[in-house]
């Protein structure tokens, strides 16, 4: 099919009739749309085009899901190589070629010590829908129902700590009743972009295997190269025993599975009831992202990428940025709520997309494809720090006393 390209065009347009019919039709539980007026019609690596003719730079990535930026020509041609091919669109747990190259190249990707004893559990095409599947394997396997989870995990785990790490880590080793699994997130994405301490991660891994309890490390938002390794744990040297999998591994389409030790056996057959985990372009776009990033190397890409960034972002002096933190592409930028929102704005204004996230979506989120360029990421850079100066203007002058109220009143003649 060939699209025609849009011409911009004048309110009411394609843009303002789309953005007004959508709350009308739209449950009010989207985010993105919000704070992101932007209607798009075209995409291409980390360039999108709106329905107004304008373009802009991508560091939100489909929340981090998209490797490869959009319509990268691999994905894009493995997509097509399944429609030409006459192969069924969908068809869970059957065997077939495509399932079987895309389970081929995720146990190449496997950390060691996993992939040799390795089985893939496929199952809905969601993070939440892997987090479940995990969550009954191991209750399964070990007759236990309580998770304890790292803080900063996903809210889809039974008990959460706010603490400290040295906390969860006298909770997890105090010989009481183990718990189903520790679930750990090597790096809390949605909660701010804050990297779980290597050593902590370790110490994690010890506790667990002395006491037999299932380590489960959810990579949704951290896996294929993001954080400057293929996997996040392999930048503390731990293997889990679970791996919870799902945004980047289907190339842009979705697409989860967990990946667990054999001897964690499994669920029945008869207890799984989600018909939606045979997406086969899913997995087919899947196995192209991942072979692709291999083979060129992007996790280290990511890594160079992300340390000059940073080195970038932390010369910047202004008011309104606190903390700059993060691994690989995967950058936050800490602010006070209200300037974080304007700063988003300014960016959107100078054709720069980011993401907010953490607590009162305080934090800016960077999420560029590991395909950026190093002058894409100087754009990035620029627009970024302009948008950062013009809200440091605004509270600047927003803070300062006028002149006459400086002087305090007149004194009489």
């Amino acid at each position: 099919m060939t699209l025609t390209r849009l011409q911009p065009t004048s309110p009411p347009g394609i843009r303002d009739g789309v953005l007004r019919r959508q709350p009308a039709r739209e449950a009010a539980a989207r985010t993105y749309a919000r704070s992101l007026p932007v209607v798009p019609v075209r995409a291409r690596g980390l360039t999108v085009e709106g329905a107004d003719g304008r373009r802009y730079l991508d560091c939100l990535s489909g929340a981090g899901a998209l490797a490869l930026g959009h319509n990268h020509p691999v994905v894009l041609e493995a997509i097509r190589a399944v429609l030409d091919s006459g192969a069924p669109l969908h068809a869970p747990d059957l065997a077939t070629p495509v399932q079987e190259a895309f389970t081929n190249e995720l146990l190449a990707t496997l950390p060691r010590g996993l992939a040799d004893r390795a089985r893939i559990r496929f199952c809905g095409p969601t993070a939440a829908d892997a987090l479940r599947e995990a969550a009954a394997l191991v209750r399964g396997a070990t007759g236990r129902t309580e998770l304890l989870t790292l803080s900063g995990a996903p809210a889809e785990t039974s008990l959460a700590l706010s603490g400290p790490s040295d906390m969860f880590l006298a909770a997890l080793g105090s010989g009481g009743r183990a718990p189903a699994a520790v679930v750990v997130e090597p790096v809390a994405g949605e909660g701010a972009v804050l990297p779980a301490p290597d050593g902590l991660l370790r110490r994690a891994r010890d506790i667990t295997a002395a006491r037999a309890i299932p380590l489960v490390v959810d990579e949704s938002a951290t896996g294929v190269g993001r954080t400057g390794a293929f996997w996040a744990v392999e930048h503390s040297g731990i293997v889990p025993d679970v791996m919870v999998l799902s945004h980047t591994i289907g190339g842009s389409l979705p697409l989860a599975a967990v990946v667990h030790h054999a001897d964690l056996g499994g669920c029945p057959p008869a207890a799984r009831a989600d018909a939606c985990r045979g997406n086969q372009l899913a997995m087919a776009a899947g196995a192209a992202t991942l072979r692709y990033v291999r083979e060129n190397g992007l996790a280290g890409r990511a890594a160079a990428l992300g340390a000059h960034i940073l080195r970038r972002l932390r010369t910047l002096d202004h008011a309104c940025v606190g903390e700059v933190r993060g691994i690989g592409l995967m950058i936050g930028i800490e602010c006070a709520p209200g300037p974080a929102a304007a700063v988003q704005r300014e960016c959107l204004r100078r054709g720069l997309i980011v993401e907010l996230g953490g607590p009162h979506s305080s934090v800016l989120r960077l999420l560029p494809p590991l395909t950026i360029t190093d002058e894409q990421t100087e754009a990035v850079l620029d627009r970024l720090a302009d948008a950062l100066a013009a809200v440091d203007r605004t509270h600047r002058r927003a803070a300062t006393p006028s002149t006459l109220k400086e002087a305090g009143p007149a004194t009489p003649a």
